[in-house]
């Protein structure tokens, strides 16, 4: 079966093949784990394939960004934005939609959230432009007065921390408490296991033992 080819350029196209076409341009799945995917599709019944798709296009069509911390939702604002049990004083500035959900998941912060959408790459053509940080000051000026901390979670790669480098010379003059996330050791991991890179953050984020 060749994939190589812009099957879909023409009218006579096998629906399997073009089953498999379709799910490799999803993240992660090449042409193998693609073809699984068609044939396990393929043995499912009509009502479950109609589920699938049906949640699909309802997705699709009810969730967008949120106006004010642009993460998906399909109420606007968000529920976390529109909180009043959320702590209003400190924002978590992330990379894309996903980081909310793994924090949230950690079951450890209160606050709010703000999703650039990426980091800076010159490399890549991104810019300050291509990223949500003028609405994120936009929304700093007209909260002043309650947000008190920011906290720059953006991923330890030479891209996240460019940017939050960035995000900090920014955000200096508005004379907010500026943090960011603590780099170390995974739980249950070994020591003779660790990258570089992770052992030194652990080691500059050491902690006292009380």
């Amino acid at each position: 079966m060749n994939l190589n080819y812009p099957m879909l350029l023409t009218n006579s196209y096998n629906p399997l093949s073009r089953l498999i076409y379709e799910l490799t341009k999803l993240p992660g799945i090449g042409e193998k784990t693609a073809t699984r995917l068609a044939y396990f599709v393929l043995k499912q019944d009509l009502e479950d394939i109609n589920g699938l798709v049906s949640a699909l296009l309802n997705a699709k069509q009810k969730i967008s960004f949120c106006s004010t911390c642009f993460t998906f939702t399909d109420v606007n604002p968000c529920q976390i934005c529109s909180s009043s049990k959320r702590e209003q004083t400190v924002i978590c500035v992330v990379e894309k939609p996903a980081d909310v959900h793994s924090i949230e998941s950690s079951q450890t912060y209160n606050g709010l959230y703000h999703v650039l959408h990426g980091v800076l790459s010159p490399l890549d053509g991104i810019g300050p432009e291509e990223l949500k940080i003028k609405e994120f000051l936009n929304r700093l000026r007209e909260g002043q007065s309650v947000v008190k901390e920011v906290i720059l979670a953006t991923n330890p790669s030479v891209e996240g921390e460019a940017t939050a480098l960035y995000m900090a010379r920014l955000l200096r003059p508005l004379g907010l408490k500026i943090t960011q996330l603590a780099y170390g050791l995974p739980v249950g991991g070994l020591i003779e296991y660790v990258d570089k890179q992770t052992l030194g953050k652990a080691v500059l984020n050491r902690m006292e033992i009380n």
